[in-house]
C-alpha cells in the first residue's frame, strides 16, 4: 500500500472513530459511505465487501436516525463503554485513562518534535487520533510511522475493534470496526510489521 492509499484510509477511519458521524468533518464522509461500490476502490485486499455492506445498511432507514446515540453510546457514555477507544484502557494492568502506556506516546511524540494530540484534555491515545496521525505521518514523516503502528497502536487496536463490532448492534459500526480490522492488518502485512506481543487487560 502507497503512502498515499495508507493517508486515505487512515484520515477516512480516524474522523469516523473519533467525530461524531453527524459532525462537519464526516458529513462528505458519510455521503461517500452510503454510495454503491466504494468499496472496490478501497485499497485493501479480501473482505470489504461485507464490511460496506453493513455501513451502507447502517447509514440507511431506519439506522440512520440511532447514528448519533451510537455513537454517543459507543465513545462518550455516560454509561460504561463497550470498547473504550483509548490505548491505556487496554495495555495498563488498572485499565485506566493516561495510564504508563499514555506517558510513553506522549514521551514518543515529543522525541519525534509531533504535536501534542491533546483535545480539550483527552487522552492522545484515541484511536481515532491516532488512526489520523499514522495519516498525518504517511504524508509528512514516513520515516517514523512504523514506529508508531508498532509501538502504539497494534499491539491494542485488534482487541478493541474486535470489541467494539462486538459491543453494538448498529450495523455502521460494526462495519467500521470490521473494515478498521482489514485495513490495520493490510498494513501490517504490507509493512511487514513486527512488534512485541503486550499482555492485554480488557
Amino acid at each position: 500500500m502507497s503512502e498515499m492509499n495508507m493517508a486515505l484510509t487512515g484520515r477516512t477511519l480516524g474522523a469516523l472513530l473519533y467525530y461524531p458521524p453527524l459532525s462537519a468533518q464526516n458529513a462528505g464522509l458519510l455521503t461517500a459511505l452510503a454510495a454503491p461500490a466504494w468499496e472496490r476502490e478501497w485499497p485493501v485486499g479480501g473482505g470489504v465487501k461485507d464490511a460496506a455492506a453493513l455501513i451502507r445498511q447502517g447509514l440507511a432507514a431506519p439506522w440512520h436516525d440511532a447514528l448519533e446515540e451510537t455513537f454517543q453510546n459507543l465513545f462518550i457514555g455516560p454509561y460504561a463503554l463497550p470498547a473504550p477507544p483509548w490505548g491505556s484502557v487496554y495495555l495498563d494492568k488498572e485499565s485506566v485513562l493516561f495510564g504508563e502506556s499514555t506517558v510513553a506516546l506522549r514521551r514518543w511524540l515529543a522525541q519525534e518534535g509531533i504535536a501534542s494530540l491533546r483535545q480539550d484534555g483527552e487522552p492522545e491515545d484515541h484511536i481515532g487520533l491516532l488512526l489520523m496521525l499514522a495519516a498525518w505521518l504517511a504524508e509528512n514523516n514516513e520515516s517514523v510511522l512504523d514506529a508508531l503502528l508498532e509501538q502504539h497502536i497494534l499491539p491494542w487496536s485488534g482487541r478493541y475493534l474486535e470489541l467494539l463490532e462486538q459491543g453494538t448492534e448498529h450495523p455502521f459500526y460494526r462495519g467500521l470496526a470490521r473494515l478498521a480490522s482489514l485495513t490495520l492488518e493490510d498494513w501490517r502485512q504490507r509493512r511487514d510489521l513486527q512488534w512485541l506481543k503486550r499482555e492485554l487487560w480488557r
